[in-house]
């Protein structure tokens, strides 16, 4: 994010370079960055003449090098965004001659999203040394919560801790798609409001008693009976809950227990790092490993994948997604 801020800023202060090569497997930051120049750059008397969009998919490095080299009409630049870049791939290094020498009144941004160019390459160098490259990394599931608690805070927002965690369960590690979420919030609560389990239960549609979250809860408290009406809800609510995302969540999380149990150095600080979760998930984890000896969590883990399997149909044929969750917590509590 700090390196987004300075380029923001530097094309704020009128520092704007030649050529946008905006790469890496995390999109939002890319499309952030290219919406940016396409609303900023010009002013919206310039746009009309002076700004164009291009797909990759529809025209070839050729086309778009024609299109830098044309003069701006009655303005200091041009600019020419290429989305969806990456489908130009197998003919990237064609940039390479327009990349030496680019045209000054140009500013080409090149959207290429889910890949990065090898920076050993030729034309990557030429990129760098006349323009910006600019790689969108995808984070680890232990940074999006920290992610999420940044951008809020910057749009004068709090979150609770439950509630930044349910969102990263739930959504993943898609920024674009935990955005979404975020901006429905802010759109329905006032400045300086702290989201809490509630809103998000209320307003995006997860339950905040019955979720995978609160299910691993259940069992590392052994909890029989609460994992049991989580286990119905979810039977009952398939489309919601499928089995495939609930047994990886599960497995996930004793595989966690298991890598804790070796673990020597049982400081949370360390144990957060090396289980890369969220600290707020530790007691979840302290109360698992008292709960659940090694060999035992051992023999979870492999029922686990057996469940997995059954799942997607090997070795058992249309077993109900209700039964194959009571067989899981069979296996997790006998």
């Amino acid at each position: 994010m700090d390196d987004i801020l300075k380029i923001v800023n530097d094309i704020k202060a009128e520092r704007i370079k030649p050529i946008y090569f905006l790469m890496g497997e995390e999109p939002y930051y890319i499309d952030k960055l290219s919406d940016y120049i396409e609303e900023n750059v010009l002013s919206e008397d310039e746009k009309g003449f002076n700004q164009t969009v291009l797909y990759g998919r529809d025209v070839s490095v050729e086309d778009v090098v024609s299109t830098c080299k044309r003069y701006p009409m009655m303005a200091e630049r041009q600019v020419v965004i290429v989305k969806e870049a990456q489908d130009l791939s197998r003919t990237i290094e064609k940039f390479e001659s327009y990349a030496e020498n680019p045209t000054p009144t140009t500013v080409l941004v090149l959207c290429y999203k889910y890949k990065t160019l090898d920076k050993r390459k030729k034309v990557t160098k030429q990129f760098e040394k006349n323009g910006l490259v600019y790689e969108s990394k995808k984070l680890y599931d232990n940074q999006v919560g920290q992610w999420i608690s940044r951008v809020l805070q910057g749009k004068g927002y709090g979150i609770e801790p439950k509630a930044n965690a349910m969102l990263v369960e739930f959504l993943g590690t898609d920024l674009s798609k935990i955005n979404n979420e975020l901006e429905k919030l802010q759109i329905i609560l006032p400045k300086g409001t702290t989201i809490t389990a509630k809103h998000i239960e209320e307003n995006i549609g997860f339950s905040k008693d019955y979720n995978v979250f609160e299910l691993r809860r259940a069992l590392a408290e052994r909890n029989q009976l609460k994992s049991y009406q989580i286990a119905q809800y979810f039977a009952d609510n398939p489309k919601d809950n499928p089995l495939v995302m609930t047994n990886g969540l599960v497995f996930s999380f004793f595989v966690g227990v298991l890598q804790y149990h070796g673990l020597k150095d049982k400081n949370p600080k360390n144990v957060a790092a090396v289980l890369k979760v969220n600290p707020y998930f530790l007691k979840d984890y302290d109360v698992a490993l008292k709960n659940y000896p090694m060999k035992k969590v051992s023999q979870i883990v492999a029922a686990l994948r057996d469940i997995d399997l059954k799942s997607k149909g090997v070795g058992a044929n249309n077993i109900p997604d209700g039964d194959l969750l009571k067989e899981m917590l069979v296996k997790i509590f006998q």
